[in-house]
């Protein structure tokens, strides 16, 4: 006999250290599982040469300068002192070069601040006595990096004197927190792509605030609509979940659908469905928590579930039978009715 509803049996499948040939595969969660997953973990970390030393400022094409010669202010403002800053700023052009006063044409772009203003202070002692030169850029836009994806604010952030590094990128465009795939984020550099886990900014040896950008690059960080976790059975909120994180752990998932039910749920059947990608070369794994007991639920803090792991907490016996005579009453019923029914019209008949 068969109780409606839905339940897993594990007559049929395979404990642990199954044949090849077997599909399915049958892995209780234990202290020992848990460590051994631990050991085979590793510490990722950054390629080197994304953890260099920020590089020096250096101008280009379209930035605007404001050059100050002391004692000198036909040079310094031109337009006049009582223009704003800004329209005294000398433009960056095209070529590389800007045009100023005795000097003419001054090579600018790929120069550091320090060593355009050395530059100039040179060429201008031969027409002023001993020259005493400032720099400094009022509009950086030549170098440039793009943020997109699940931020806020996505498009172009200009790099400037202070060093920008990808937490602070992130920071300046605004991380979506209910979308965001904090642990797929991608920096793209000079045509190779680096994957990068913001999920691991508060770790003790974290490495991702020494990332410094560089004008051309990109950083998009993904949407989390691909990476679900199914809860399904005998829980308070049956649903999918979604990754923000690069981990979940199994007790997370199941306080996030507010637990098992504790009147219909068995909890030595709390399973964890792990497909694979060829079925017919490695088994299918089912990880299995006997959580009847609350110390069960100190290893589901510990057992890691991935992206597409379908949770399922089967019914208890009596669940089952008891939804086996839910439908199976009605049924009675109707059948009773439909012979009184039957009753009364014969007696009718023979009267």
């Amino acid at each position: 006999m068969f109780s409606p509803g839905q339940h897993l049996s594990t007559s049929e499948i395979t404990r642990e250290g199954a044949s090849e040939s077997s599909r399915v595969e049958l892995i209780p969660i234990t202290p020992k599982l848990i460590a051994m997953d631990r050991a085979t973990q590793k510490h990722e970390s950054l390629p080197a040469e994304l953890l260099t030393a920020p590089e020096e400022y250096r101008i280009g094409n379209n930035d605007v300068l404001y050059i100050t010669v002391w004692d000198h202010p036909e040079l310094t403002a031109p337009s006049g002192a009582q223009q704003q800053i800004d329209a005294n700023g000398r433009l960056v052009r095209s070529d590389g070069t800007l045009y100023y006063p005795y000097i003419k044409e001054v090579q600018a772009a790929g120069k550091t601040v320090q060593q355009l203003r050395s530059d100039i202070a040179e060429k201008l002692s031969t027409f002023i006595s001993d020259p005493q030169v400032d720099v400094a850029v009022l509009r950086f836009a030549s170098q440039k990096v793009v943020v997109s994806g699940a931020v806020l604010k996505a498009g172009p952030q200009a790099i400037s004197t202070n060093a920008l590094n990808v937490v602070e990128a992130l920071g300046s465009a605004g991380i979506d927190p209910v979308n965001a795939d904090l642990s797929g984020l991608l920096l793209t550099r000079n045509g190779r792509v680096y994957p990068l886990n913001l999920d691991a900014i508060n770790q003790q040896d974290a490495e991702l605030q020494k990332v410094y950008l560089k004008g051309g690059d990109q950083l998009y960080l993904p949407y989390n609509d691909s990476k679900k976790i199914y809860v399904m059975g005998e829980v308070n909120q049956p649903r999918a979940l979604t990754f923000r994180t690069r981990t979940m752990n199994l007790s997370d998932v199941i306080g996030s659908v507010g637990g098992l039910n504790q009147t219909t749920s068995n909890g030595n059947a709390v399973y964890v469905i792990r497909g694979v990608e060829n079925l017919d070369v490695e088994p299918a794994k089912i990880y299995q928590l006997q959580a009847e007991s609350p110390s069960a639920m100190a290893l589901a803090t510990h057992f890691d579930v991935r992206p597409q792991d379908i949770v399922y907490v089967g019914p208890a016996n009596v669940t089952r039978w008891n939804r086996f005579i839910s439908q199976l009453v009605p049924s009675a019923s109707i059948i009773g009715m439909g012979a009184a029914a039957q009753n009364n019209l014969s007696e009718a008949n023979s009267r």
